[in-house]
């Protein structure tokens, strides 16, 4: 017979269910007569019977008073705080479509995913992330103020900056939460041993729901939403014309806005070793005939815009060149005009590691009707001439990075970024931007493993045909804890 700390609670049922059963049946058969050969054995069972009953009834009390205990332990506690999940280290980026790591686009790696989880198809691991960032940007200008509330005044926009607005330098202190990020993703291991994923990620920069008088709200904005399957990636990302492995470690949410291709949109993407190729959403910007800084947005592009990149990556780090050619496409139904052109360009990047603590980044890149793809869209694509005919405008953009590691805690970036457009003012107005530039360095000051302070200083210069020009100098602090 096992002892009563044995037993578990079912068996403890059981064994009650069956001495009640043979209580029972001794009891049908009525009392032994005194004397019977087999009284003495009968005696010794009933004692055995008690002692069993007094077992099972100490194991039942045992059994209320533990889940007594449980229920009560399940009940909310108002001053209980959450428990921070284990992290563990993964590599800081992959290509979308591709399970091989991508150099980090900043140092130290990207904050690390949480411990999987398990959704409703076991087959699945979901793993989550992001940052809490706060900014504060003191700014000076000396051509007039950027106007309140615009992307200008949340982080380096060159395009932004006044020139010939007002006399005198203007300076202002602005603060926001808007860059803080959180993201999602999705594994699944098929039948066959293959991986099908997909990536969920936002952060708070979308349209303002509130004002800075009182409540400073913001709604999600999309940044990526992404499946992929086979080296197949369909969704929204990173354009496959940018390298995100070489932006500059910065403070600002981006830096080298002026020499950076940025683009994140739709697309379907197939990757195979070191070679990738999309096609991607198209869009053209056009200026209108003597426009100045004027822009259209056209929305009439029937073709999308096609991609190839090549990277070589090795123990040093990385270098990779793509090329971009895309449909410029503008109609105008009332004035009955419309046209089509060939846009192109090439991009060239990389990440040179000096040593254990350095490294080089650059990007060049130049073309004709790519301009919406360099510095957030700070030039058009195109411009119209006199006869409703689109003409395309070059550009040549470009920056340099360097990087040091101080230790394991400090750690500094010096950058310059530069863009030059070649406008034909004839067409264009002289109110357009002909050069952008901007020269950073700052020191981040990792406090804690997930806790860090940076401080950047900034100056900027935008410049137009028409030969004016006006300055921004700017100090960018964050705090950012990842998680």
């Amino acid at each position: 017979m096992k002892a009563a700390d044995s037993l578990t609670p079912w068996q403890a049922r059981l064994l009650a269910a069956v001495i009640g059963i043979g209580i029972g049946l001794a009891g049908m058969a009525g009392p032994v007569a005194a004397g019977d050969s087999d009284s003495d054995k009968v005696r010794e069972l009933e004692a055995r019977i008690s002692q069993l009953e007094a077992m099972v009834a100490e194991l039942i009390g045992r059994e209320q008073a533990e889940a007594g205990q449980t229920a009560r332990s399940a009940e909310p506690v108002q001053d209980a705080q959450p428990v921070q999940p284990v992290q563990p280290t993964l590599p800081a980026t992959t290509t979308p479509g591709s399970t091989a790591p991508v150099v980090a686009a900043t140092a130290p790696p990207a904050p690390a995913a949480t411990a999987p989880m398990a959704s409703a198809d076991t087959g699945t691991r979901l793993r989550w992330g992001g940052f809490i960032k706060a900014d504060t940007l003191y700014t000076v200008t000396s051509d007039g103020p950027i106007a309140d509330g615009t992307a200008g005044r949340q982080f380096h926009l060159p395009q932004s900056i006044p020139v010939g607005v007002a006399e005198g330098s203007e300076r202002y202190l602005d603060s926001h939460a808007q860059y803080s990020r959180f993201w999602l993703a999705a594994d699944t291991t098929l039948a066959s041993g293959e991986e099908l994923r997909a990536w969920l990620e936002f952060d708070l920069s979308g349209t303002a729901l509130g004002n800075e008088a009182a409540t400073n709200t913001y709604g999600l904005a999309l940044r990526h939403a992404w499946l992929s399957w086979r080296g197949w990636l369909a969704g929204q990302t990173w354009s496959n014309f940018q390298d995100a492995g070489v932006l500059p470690d910065t403070v600002d949410f981006i830096g080298a806005t002026e020499g950076t291709v940025f683009a994140r949109q739709s697309q379907l993407r197939y990757s195979r070793g070191p070679w990738s190729l999309s096609l991607e959403n198209p869009e053209t910007l056009v200026t209108p005939y003597q426009g100045g800084g004027a822009r259209i947005v056209t929305g009439d592009n029937h073709l999308p815009d096609a991609t190839v990149r090549y990277v070589h990556r090795a123990d040093w780090g990385h270098v990779g060149m793509a090329g971009l050619l895309r449909s410029l496409r503008y109609r105008d139904a009332a004035l009955d005009i419309g046209d089509s052109r060939t846009g192109y360009g090439l991009s060239l990047s990389g990440r040179i590691n000096l040593g254990e603590r350095d490294n080089l980044r650059f990007m060049l890149s130049g073309g004709e009707g790519i301009n919406r793809y360099i510095g957030i869209a700070a030039s058009t694509d195109a411009v119209l001439d006199a006869a409703g005919e689109l003409q395309p405008l070059d550009v040549v953009a470009g920056f340099i990075a360097w990087q040091h590691l101080f230790n394991d805690r400090y750690r500094g970036n010096l950058f310059y970024s530069r863009a030059d457009y070649g406008n034909d003012a004839q067409l264009t107005g002289l109110g357009i931007t002909r050069r952008l530039e901007s020269l950073h360095g700052n020191l981040i000051w990792t406090v804690l493993p997930k806790l860090e302070l940076g401080l950047e200083a900034i100056w900027a210069r935008r410049l137009l045909e028409r030969g004016d020009s006006g300055e921004q100098q700017r100090l960018h602090f964050h705090a950012k804890y990842s998680f």
